[in-house]
């Protein structure tokens, strides 16, 4: 049984991309060169990308479901994947066994991409998956699948097109790269392009793993303590959207933080508050009308699976602003097991407090007509 009778929203799901994904809709200048699947000898099948060293082992794109045990990188052939991950008609039967009634997408490929080096090569495969994904979302029944476009973002004028283009996709709003190719994304040069944002009500998402940051070889300590940090580089965007006072020229500006927890927020709130008051003449922070915290818990939208310090400490950000997602079919998701956790997590919140986490807050944050 649902915890809530409305309709269960994934804020942040996703696909993995078929081995066709790039080289059947790429543009042909870079047919040659488009991510592929090849078979590597240790990691079983991978997307082998032009210009990236390291390539994508099928193993933890579409783990969802199995046991801790079972979870590995290597030997993993795309064959073995299930057909929900890479096919809409076979989709809908997986969620309906997770409760769950739609779904926001995103790329697993594509999360790779947001950090090539070549803006132009860049440009060709986000074009490619987009028009791959209004594909895929077509083939789903209508309103259980919503495409978020990929966006490049060559220069202001183009990325205005490419919002403009995800936009007359079908699709809901657009995943942004995690850094800017020019300047970084508080610099007024970029205001152009989200006032078209907000003109076009398409939000824009940020996503673990697509900043330089996250692609940090170094470590310290065992390999598994570096998984704890793959929230920072979301964290870092958000503060430089709120320190940069994008929020304060931009006032309806909706950014979504997607798959980086919430549960951090009300001591990262703080931290950001305390510096302000306290550091913000020698450090040169430029005046904001309203405290940090305002901006941040009014204009950003969190995603997070099973943050039960999130769900708990909900009043201490704005429960308005927060978004359940079960990330299938990756290797975090909480398929097929979402309701038992949502039971769990949301016993102590009223039906209100359960209606937008699960349901409201991702319909209002993307216009969703459900």
């Amino acid at each position: 049984m649902s915890v809530t009778n409305k309709p269960i929203i994934s804020a942040d799901s996703h696909i993995a991309e078929p081995p066709n994904c790039y080289t059947d809709y790429i543009e042909p200048a870079f047919k040659d060169r488009a991510p592929h699947v090849e078979v590597h000898p240790k990691y079983g099948d991978v997307f082998v990308i032009d210009g990236l060293d390291q390539p994508i082992p099928m193993g933890l794109i579409a783990a969802a479901g199995k046991k801790p045990s079972e979870l590995t990188a290597s030997g993993v052939s795309f064959d073995e994947l299930p057909r929900s991950s890479w096919d809409a008609t076979y989709r809908v039967a997986d969620q309906d066994t997770d409760g769950v009634s739609s779904e926001i997408i995103y790329p697993t490929v594509g999360m790779m991409l947001c950090n090539h080096p070549d803006t132009d090569y860049q440009y060709a495969c986000f074009q490619a998956y987009n028009r791959w994904l209004e594909e895929y979302v077509g083939n789903a029944p209508k309103n259980r699948l919503f495409g978020l476009g990929q966006v490049a973002l060559r220069s202001v004028d183009e990325g205005i097109k490419e919002i403009e283009d995800a936009k007359k996709r079908g699709f809901v709003g657009v995943m942004m790269t995690g850094n800017a190719p020019e300047a970084d994304y508080h610099d007024p040069m970029y205001d152009p392009l989200w006032e078209a944002a907000v003109d076009m009500e398409m939000p824009l998402s940020f996503h673990i793993l697509t900043s330089k940051a996250d692609q940090l070889k170094s470590q310290r300590g065992p390999k598994i303590n570096s998984f704890l940090g793959i929230m920072r580089g979301c964290q870092d965007i958000m503060g430089t959207f709120v320190f940069g006072g994008v929020f304060e020229r931009h006032p309806e500006l909706k950014v979504v933080c997607a798959e980086a927890d919430a549960g951090w927020v009300p001591h990262y709130i703080y931290r950001m508050d305390h510096a302000y008051d306290r550091h913000r003449y020698w450090m040169k922070a430029p005046p904001l009308e309203k405290m940090p915290s305002e901006y941040f818990l009014n204009n950003i939208y969190l995603t997070f699976q099973d943050d039960w310090t999130a769900f708990k400490h909900r009043n201490e950000m704005n429960p308005q602003r927060l978004m359940w997602a079960n990330d299938f079919p990756h290797s975090d998701s909480t398929w097929p097991w979402s309701q038992g956790i949502l039971e769990e997590h949301t016993q102590d919140m009223s039906q209100q407090e359960k209606d937008w986490i699960l349901h409201d807050n991702v319909s209002k944050c993307y216009n969703l007509p459900i």
